[in-house]
């Protein structure tokens, strides 16, 4: 079982931003930048490739309404995405707020208390459509 398995079971518990009867996402608890939310299937498919069209376009989807709640609460130039996948065995997107490359390139982390990680995951969520 992932540990995203684990989150969407409730064992562990997250920062929820959306969730649906496929996808949840909630907050990357070692961000890049404010906002880093994770998109996942609750499907444990370990490559996104390997889920059906319907189910790609669906997280699709879903991940494009999640970017926008993000827009609509952090002040950036855009959101941007990237699909890895090779720490965790489990079919997940990254939305990152992006305001500079160096954004993206999971080299640098913000820290947010309990507190700022709670307000942040409320904020998306109010936004979320």
């Amino acid at each position: 079982m992932s540990v995203f398995t684990k989150i969407i079971t409730g064992e562990i518990p997250s920062y929820k931003v959306a969730e649906d009867d496929n996808f949840i996402a909630f907050l990357d608890i070692n961000p890049n930048a404010k906002g880093h939310t994770l998109v996942v299937s609750k499907k444990e498919e370990d490559k996104i490739f390997d889920l059906s069209k319907e189910e790609y376009n669906s997280l699709m989807d879903f991940s494009y309404r999640v970017a926008k709640a993000i827009e609509k609460t952090i002040a950036c130039k855009r959101v941007g995405m990237s699909v890895i996948g090779l720490e965790v065995p489990h079919v997940h997107v990254h939305l990152i707020p992006l305001n500079a490359m160096a954004d993206i390139q999971f080299s640098q982390k913000v820290k947010l208390s309990n507190e700022e990680f709670i307000a942040l995951a409320e904020s998306i969520s109010k936004n979320f459509e």
